[in-house]
């Protein structure tokens, strides 16, 4: 028996100094593995590692970014920014941050079914002005406001059933903007998860009504400020207040609507917007940067007294801005800086005050010598009444030391000037009339 015992030991160490004695061949075999390119091993652990480098092809000349079954909680920085199709499908996405697609603003789909988003702050899709296909199915969202597609204005196909909608008053913006006829594809099969009177009904059936009582929403309007931001101020009245037409170009009058503020859903192909004749006392940020294609804008005989340096933002196209009499006294610095094409500006009847403030308004017309305006004059203060603001700046700096002085090449004979702009002014309006004439007769 003793014999046999010894015998089995000697064979584990013979064994074991085998394995022991053998490196080298279990790693040249490992790593012929690895050079004759076996998937078979390494594929289950790359898999689903977060970091693993997403599919980019073209389809019938269109670029798409399958980055499916990735893990992946938020978008790499090194995707390419041509993309037309985005698929993030099936992945561990749970909030859909401000601007987090702003850099893709080619893209025309964006699939993010069956991740775990459960919050889409409100411009998550800020920059994606050409995407048409939306894909929110299968997710945690409970609330969302209509404010979240504002960004979209081409969006035609939008997918949010299998979400558990709690339907109160929170939803009510989404749910009229799902029910609008021409929205027929956006939305379609959703239901509420809760409460429970509502459960199982279809959004795009509900009732505003069934959401909530007028109590309800003095209580929710208006809403606490968040993470730094100004509160979200829903529209005193919109653009169906207003006159759309198509001919001679697209035009949306809303003159005399007694409107306090910029309606926030105009048509995005509206080329002349008439807003004159309201109440309209501000123009807040990003007030028309919906509305890229606007060439002609009328804010004329409103009340306006502040305009903040992003109002304008977006309007890359705009040839005309008629601000006439309203209560503007001067410009914040960068307030026209979007406006490359700016090619009208119209300042009459305005208590333009002549201080340092006025300066920023001046020379950017100075160096933008190829926009007429008109009606740049001092009301206040009462030493500068009657004053062009142009002689105003020569007197301003006349009285300061030479040291001093801004090193601008322009010299300020504003009087002459303001005669020769004013005779190009009247020659353009002349015109004008003289086309519309022929044009009614």
């Amino acid at each position: 028996m003793r014999v046999v015992t010894i015998v089995i030991l000697l064979c584990f160490c013979k064994a074991a100094e085998l394995r022991k004695g053998s490196p080298g061949s279990v790693r040249s075999r490992t790593n012929h593995g690895r050079a004759g390119g076996s998937r078979r091993s390494s594929n289950p652990i790359k898999r689903y590692a977060p970091d693993l480098p997403c599919d980019v092809y073209t389809y019938l000349h269109e670029k798409y970014l399958d980055c499916q079954e990735r893990k992946l909680v938020y978008v790499l920085p090194t995707w390419p920014q041509d993309l037309l199709h985005m698929l993030l499908a099936r992945n561990k996405i749970r909030i859909l941050k401000n601007r987090m697609f702003s850099k893709f603003k080619n893209l025309k789909s964006l699939d993010l079914q069956q991740n775990e988003i459960s919050k889409i702050e409100s411009e998550a899709f800020f920059g994606l002005n050409k995407l048409t296909t939306l894909l929110l199915q299968h997710n945690k969202i409970k609330v969302l406001k209509e404010e979240v597609f504002i960004y979209m204005p081409l969006l035609s196909y939008l997918r949010l059933y299998g979400n558990p909608w709690h339907c109160t008053c929170e939803l009510e913006t989404l749910i009229s903007m799902l029910q609008i006829p021409k929205n027929r594809n956006l939305g379609n099969y959703a239901k509420c998860a809760s409460p429970y009177e509502l459960k199982n009904k279809k959004l795009l059936q509900l009732k505003s009504e069934q959401l909530c009582n007028e109590e309800e929403k003095e209580q929710l309007d208006p809403k606490p400020q968040v993470s730094g931001r100004p509160p979200i101020i829903r529209p005193e009245a919109d653009s169906t207040l207003c006159n759309n037409y198509v001919f001679p170009i697209q035009t949306l009058d809303c003159k005399r609507k007694e409107l306090k503020k910029i309606p926030t859903n105009i048509p995005p192909d509206i080329v002349k917007l008439d807003l004159s004749y309201n109440k309209i006392n501000q123009l807040r940020p990003k007030e028309f940067e919906d509305v890229h294609e606007l060439k002609k804008l009328n804010l004329s005989s409103n009340t306006i007294e502040f305009i903040d340096p992003a109002a304008f933002l977006g309007l890359t196209h705009l040839e005309e801005l008629d601000l006439t009499n309203n209560r503007l006294q001067n410009f914040d610095y960068g307030v026209l800086e979007d406006l490359y094409f700016l090619k009208l500006l119209w300042l009459r009847d305005n208590p333009w005050r002549c201080d340092y403030n006025i300066h920023y308004l001046y020379y950017w017309l100075i160096h933008h010598y190829n926009v007429y305006y008109n009606g740049l004059e001092c009301k206040t203060p009462e030493e500068y009444k009657g004053w062009s603001v142009g002689k105003y700046v020569q007197s301003y700096y006349e009285e300061c030391p030479k040291d001093k002085l801004p090193a601008y090449p322009e010299t300020f004979d504003q009087d002459t000037e303001d005669d020769e702009r004013e005779k190009i002014h009247k020659n353009h309006t002349t015109k004008k009339q003289g086309v519309r004439i022929t044009i009614v007769g």
